[in-house]
């Protein structure tokens, strides 16, 4: 099999639905696997979404884009007040990890692996947010509002001036499909809310989506 470049949409806590694709994509060690931000948050087990990508780490290269929810949790292990965290979802990730007012609570490896995140991945022909980019601004440069903060809904950014195609998650379709506009390709379909957690091959478009419950969509 030819090596694969897979792009996982916003899995916000749904690890039934992140173990069901996990299965289906069933990936190799000549597989990327790049996953858009937002593991964290909303959904009741952040903790085993994290350890199930850590498992997937040591056998295909994984790569983890930081979300803007991920950047609200490491401000405030950083010291912030949590109470804006709190509000969009970060109860339900404290309560995966058994949190009773010590930050001891979350593992030195899912340290490692929030610090690890990359603000955005590039290669042969494609490049992966968060949340969108600035279409003339190369992409080091990048202002980290767009990467990880711009609704799509907000402005439809036009294609990046380096050619590429861009996948992206972070604006979440309610009805839970994918929305493709050529240039940029958004795979969060909103998981959390009921939906559908996507994956999605981007060379060849072959597409995996789960429910939270983790029932392969077969449709």
């Amino acid at each position: 099999m030819p090596e694969r470049l897979i792009a996982i949409g916003d899995i916000h806590g749904c690890s039934d639905a992140l173990q069901t694709l996990i299965k289906a994509i069933d990936p190799t060690p000549d597989d990327t696997l790049v996953v858009l931000g937002d593991v964290v948050d909303r959904g009741s087990a952040t903790r085993q979404a994290v350890d199930m990508l850590l498992e997937i780490a040591q056998q295909s290269q994984l790569i983890a884009l930081q979300g803007n929810h991920e950047e609200m949790m490491l401000r405030v292990l950083d010291g912030e007040s949590p109470q804006r965290w709190l509000q969009f979802g970060g109860i339900d990730t404290l309560d995966s990890y058994g949190f009773t007012g010590d930050f001891s609570a979350i593992p030195e490896s899912h340290h490692a692996f929030y610090h690890g995140m990359l603000d955005y991945y590039e290669t042969d022909g494609y490049f992966f947010t968060h949340a969108a980019y600035k279409h003339d601004l190369p992409l080091e440069y990048q202002p980290v509002e767009l990467l990880r903060w711009h609704s799509l809904r907000e402005g439809l950014p036009p294609a990046h001036e380096n050619g590429k195609i861009c996948f992206v998650g972070h604006t979440a379709h309610k009805e839970g499909e994918i929305m493709d506009f050529g240039h940029i390709v958004c795979l969060d379909t909103y998981c959390y809310g009921g939906r559908w957690l996507t994956a999605m091959d981007v060379r060849t478009r072959q597409t995996w989506q789960s429910d939270p419950a983790g029932q392969l969509r077969t449709d």
